[in-house]
C-alpha cells in the first residue's frame, strides 16, 4: 500500500503541475457548460414524431388539405396502451403523445427539444381549430366540438441545462480519460520511466491501479464540479436515481483510458499520443450527441453513433439524471463500455512495445 500511494501521489502533484493537464480536464470542458448553459436555447427539428393512443376522431375529421399537411408536420405512430407511449415520449424516442378524453385532445409532451415542444403544441393547436371551423361550417351554431389540453411528461422545472449537462460532462470525462492515459504512456516510455518501474522493487499491478485510481479521482471531481457549477450557476436539478451515473461515469472512464493506451501504443511520441486520442475522442463527441441531438441526423448516422461508447455513455446518463429512469437504466451502458474496455486494453497490450522505434 505503501508503494500505491507514493505512486499515486507522485501521479496527481504531477498533474496538478501540468497547467496544461488542468486546463483540457477541467476549465475547457467548464468554458462549453457555461456556453451551452448560457446560450443555447433555439434548435429546431424538421418532423416531429407523433404517438396515436387508440382512436383520436379530431385527427379522422381533418381535411383532405389539412390530412396532408399533418402527414408533412408529424410521423404517426399508432398504439392502445397510454403508458407505453408516455414512456416512448419520456425517454425521447417521441416527441408527443396524444389521446382522445371526451372531445378534448390530450397531448402529452417532452421539454427535452423546447423548440420542437413550441412547434407541437402550435401546430396540433392549428389542426384542431382547422377541424372545428370544418365542422362549423357545416353544421352552423354548433359550439366547437373539440379542444386542446397540452401536457408535459417531465417536472415542471426542466430546462435545457438539464440534457446539456449529462453529454458535456460525458466528454469531458472521455477527453481526459484518453487524454491522461495517451501522453503517460508515451511520455513514460519516451523518457524511460517504464523501464525503469519494471526494475524497481514495485509490481507493474501496482502502477497500473495507482493510475487508475488517479484517473478516476479526477474524473469524480469533474462530475461534482461539473453538477455543482451546474446547480449553483443554472439551476440543474437531477433526477431521483442520478447517483446511478456514478458507476456509469466510473466504467466510462475505463473505457476511455483504455482508448487513450490505444493511442498510446500507437503513437511514437507524447504529442503524437495526444494527438491521436484527440482524433479518436472528438469526432466521437460530435457523432454521440454530447453537443447536439441527434435527432434530425440521417438514419444511417444514428445507427454509426450507436456503435461508440460514448453514445451509450451519454444516454446512460441522460436517462439516469434527467428523465427519471430508474438505476437498471445504467446497466445496459454499463455492460457496453465494459466491453469496449476489455477489447481496447486487449488490442493496446497487443500493440504496446516498451521502446519507441
Amino acid at each position: 500500500m505503501s508503494a500505491f500511494r507514493a505512486l499515486s501521489l507522485a501521479i496527481v502533484r504531477g498533474f496538478l503541475r501540468d497547467k496544461a493537464s488542468l486546463f483540457f480536464a477541467l476549465v475547457f470542458p467548464l468554458m462549453f457548460l457555461v456556453l451551452f448553459g448560457g446560450l443555447l436555447g433555439d434548435r429546431s427539428q424538421s418532423e416531429v414524431d407523433l404517438v396515436q393512443v387508440g382512436d383520436v376522431p379530431v385527427l379522422d375529421a381533418l381535411s383532405p388539405e389539412a390530412a396532408e399537411a399533418f402527414e408533412d408536420t408529424f410521423a404517426v405512430t399508432r398504439t392502445d396502451d397510454l403508458d407505453v407511449a408516455l414512456a416512448q415520449v419520456r425517454s425521447g424516442d417521441a416527441d408527443v403523445a396524444v389521446v382522445m378524453e371526451d372531445d378534448t385532445l390530450v397531448a402529452h409532451f417532452t421539454l427535452t427539444d423546447q423548440v420542437a415542444a413550441a412547434v407541437t403544441q402550435g401546430a396540433l393547436r392549428a389542426f384542431v381549430d382547422g377541424t372545428n371551423v370544418a365542422v362549423l361550417a357545416r353544421e352552423t351554431g354548433s359550439p366547437p366540438p373539440y379542444s386542446l389540453r397540452v401536457q408535459q411528461v417531465e417536472d415542471d422545472s426542466l430546462s435545457t441545462i438539464q440534457f446539456v449537462t449529462p453529454g458535456l460532462l460525458g466528454w469531458a470525462v472521455a477527453m481526459s480519460a484518453a487524454f491522461g492515459a495517451a501522453a503517460t504512456l508515451q511520455g513514460w516510455r519516451q523518457s524511460k520511466l517504464l523501464r525503469r518501474l519494471q526494475l524497481a522493487p514495485v509490481s507493474t499491478r501496482t502502477v497500473v491501479s495507482a493510475r487508475v485510481a488517479v484517473t478516476l479521482g479526477i474524473a469524480l471531481v469533474q462530475m461534482a464540479i461539473f453538477l455543482g457549477l451546474a446547480a449553483a450557476a443554472f439551476g440543474l436539478q437531477l433526477s431521483g436515481a442520478w447517483w446511478a451515473a456514478v458507476p456509469l461515469l466510473v466504467v466510462g472512464t475505463l473505457c476511455f483510458m483504455a482508448v487513450g493506451l490505444l493511442a498510446g501504443a500507437l503513437a511514437r511520441t507524447t504529442e503524437g499520443a495526444v494527438n491521436a486520442a484527440n482524433f479518436m475522442v472528438l469526432p466521437m463527441a460530435f457523432l454521440s450527441g454530447s453537443f447536439f441531438p441527434l435527432d434530425g441526423a440521417p438514419t444511417w448516422l444514428q445507427r454509426l453513433s450507436d456503435l461508440l461508447p460514448l453514445k451509450h455513455l451519454n444516454e446512460g446518463m441522460l436517462d439516469v439524471m434527467v428523465r427519471g429512469e430508474g438505476a437498471s437504466a445504467a446497466l445496459a451502458p454499463m455492460a457496453v463500455l465494459a466491453g469496449f474496455a476489455v477489447v481496447i486494453t486487449l488490442l493496446a497490450a497487443r500493440l504496446f512495445r516498451w521502446e519507441t522505434v
